[in-house]
């Protein structure tokens, strides 16, 4: 036999070829089974889906802010009750949004319930912050300020006025348009709400143009509870409803187009 050999037929290098072969698929199948923590098992028409690996043990996480979390969580699998009916009578036909489109959480309004507390940076502040609780930043001269310009809506109607910016301090992008509109409680004096940027369009002379909402519809845009900041839940909650404008803000923009 040669050098290396174990007997005629087999040798070192194919031993080392089969054990990371046996490794690779046992890497695979770990990676796979961990991938399930999260959106499983899934529900659908015909049941629960649990998929062709089952769902992995529940494992607990430390978070920076010193909070736990288990995942898979105990109520992994539970179907969550949607405001929506289904346009037909059988399994896999289209929903329809119940009551107010804009929060029915279905559709491109759909959020995910995210942890209910502020995105913090690594010093333990609030990552995302308006401007007049940041004297060190502003806007670049270079770039349109739209502060004290009004916000028209997706017809050419204004829908208020952009009061402050929100900045993403550690990205330095700014994420949110803090707006003055019409619409709130008389008593409570002008509603302001939070649009976010990626929904707005900022022309060179300042003023912003949001098409996925309809003016009268901008007051109805879910608020931070706490001033100065907005948390996890509360971004989705802002994006779903802005969102779900792209699709519900009028009847015809869920027609089709021809």
């Amino acid at each position: 036999m040669t050098k290396g050999a174990i007997t005629t037929y087999f040798d070192v290098a194919q031993l080392v070829l089969y054990m990371f072969w046996i490794f690779f698929a046992g890497l695979i199948w770990y990676l796979v089974r961990e991938n399930r923590r999260e959106g499983y098992p899934m529900v659908a028409d015909r049941g629960v889906i649990e998929g062709w690996l089952p769902v992995p043990p529940a494992k607990t996480y430390l978070l920076p802010s010193g909070e736990t979390v288990r995942a898979p969580a105990a109520n992994a699998g539970e179907e969550q009750p949607i405001q929506a009916e289904r346009l037909a009578g059988h399994g896999g036909s289209a929903y329809e949004p119940v009551g107010n489109p804009l929060t029915a959480g279905v559709g491109p309004g759909s959020w995910v319930a995210r942890a209910d507390h502020p995105d913090l940076d690594h010093e333990g502040q609030p990552k995302i912050r308006p401007l007049a609780l940041l004297p060190g930043c502003g806007v670049s001269d270079r770039d349109p300020d739209p502060r004290g310009r009004p916000l028209f809506d997706g017809h050419g109607e204004k829908a208020g006025t952009v009061v402050d910016l929100w900045l993403d301090v550690p990205e330095m992008n700014f994420r949110y348009l803090e707006v003055e509109v019409a619409g709130g409680a008389p008593a409570s004096g002008p509603t302001r709400v939070l649009v976010p940027m990626n929904f707005a369009r900022v022309l060179r002379d300042g003023s912003v143009h949001v098409h996925a909402l309809l003016a009268h519809q901008f007051a109805g845009i879910p608020r931070p509870r706490t001033a100065g900041q907005v948390s996890l839940l509360e971004e989705e909650k802002v994006m779903a409803y802005c969102g779900a404008g792209l699709l519900y803000a009028e009847p015809q923009r869920a027609e089709p187009l021809i």
